[in-house]
């Protein structure tokens, strides 16, 4: 089985990063909810909020512990996926489209990895 979504960046904590017209869109993996069990909360940062890369950026509860998110990139928030709010377990769903936040400003680093270096991580 896949845990990977082609043309998407991943970092080594399980994030993914899909970059489209000056905006940086970050979510969990598909491997990351399946190891997390079902999603109960979700605690997403301010509009406004700037992190550093490797700044925790988020966290998410699921019925087996409470796991730190953290920012692959340098960047501001401008956007919540307020659905998550009241329906987190959509990102057990569909991890690919239950984007957590959208950054703007973005800064990157190249230590992302491939869709085939992740699945290759992950198998």
């Amino acid at each position: 089985m896949s845990h990977v979504k082609k043309g998407l960046y991943y970092s080594d904590g399980h994030e993914w990063l899909h970059v489209r017209g000056g905006t940086a869109f970050l979510g969990i993996t598909d491997y990351a909810q399946s190891e997390l069990g079902d999603i109960v909360f979700v605690n997403l940062p301010e509009v406004g909020d700037s992190f550093s890369a490797g700044d925790v950026i988020a966290d998410i509860e699921s019925v087996k512990a409470v796991s730190d998110i953290y920012s692959p990139v340098t960047g501001t928030v401008f956007e919540i996926n307020e659905d998550l709010l009241s329906s987190p377990e959509l990102i057990n769903k569909e991890p690919y489209d239950a984007w957590l936040i959208k950054l703007k400003d973005v800064e990157a680093e190249d230590n992302f990895l491939t869709s085939e270096d992740y699945e290759a991580t992950v198998g």
